[in-house]
């Protein structure tokens, strides 16, 4: 298939399908072009491992990605989903997961899960939460997801039975 291409001045250039980055080089698109709102670029990462957590005290699930900003006016917007949630028998057991960028907490998305008021093991799915965050860096910038038993005893766990949790970045011109 040919594909005919007039650019600047007029010029005219045939093609056999594919378009090189020289039949733009004089109107490439930048990040720096596009307009606010626009998706940046997007990091990935999930796993099937999980985690115990036992005292009240937020430790890392093992899901986090980085992503470093084009500009300090970009913001990120963090997608979180812990799957396999689920507290132990004792009764004053209950989770609470929330998401980091670096060393600092950004969004509590679960701040009781599985809060029954009493005994026995309960298993209550996938938790969720999302947040846009302005880290006004062009730094990589780590987040992640944590978690800790807001209760006195027994235990809470993210990815039972190897359910899948997951954190999605997507960078988005400020």
């Amino acid at each position: 298939m040919t594909t005919t291409i007039t650019g600047a001045g007029g010029v005219s250039q045939v093609q056999d399908g594919s378009i090189g980055t020289a039949d733009f080089a004089a109107n490439a698109i930048t990040a720096a072009k596009l307009p606010a709102g626009s998706v940046l670029q997007v990091q990935y990462m999930y796993t099937g491992a999980g985690v115990t957590a036992t005292s009240q005290t937020y430790i890392d699930t093992g899901v986090n990605v980085s992503i470093t900003p084009t500009s300090t006016s970009s913001k990120i917007m963090a997608f979180a989903n812990v799957g396999g949630c689920s507290k132990g028998a004792a009764g004053n057991s209950y989770m609470a997961l929330q998401i980091v960028r670096g060393s600092t907490p950004i969004h509590i998305f679960e701040g009781e899960g599985g809060y029954n008021n009493g005994g026995g093991a309960q298993s209550f799915g996938s938790c969720a939460g999302v947040k846009l965050d302005s880290p006004n860096t062009t730094s990589a910038v780590n987040y992640k997801i944590q978690i800790k038993n807001l209760g006195s005893s027994g235990a809470v766990i993210s990815n039972a039975s190897g359910a899948l949790s997951s954190i999605t970045l997507m960078e988005i011109a400020g």
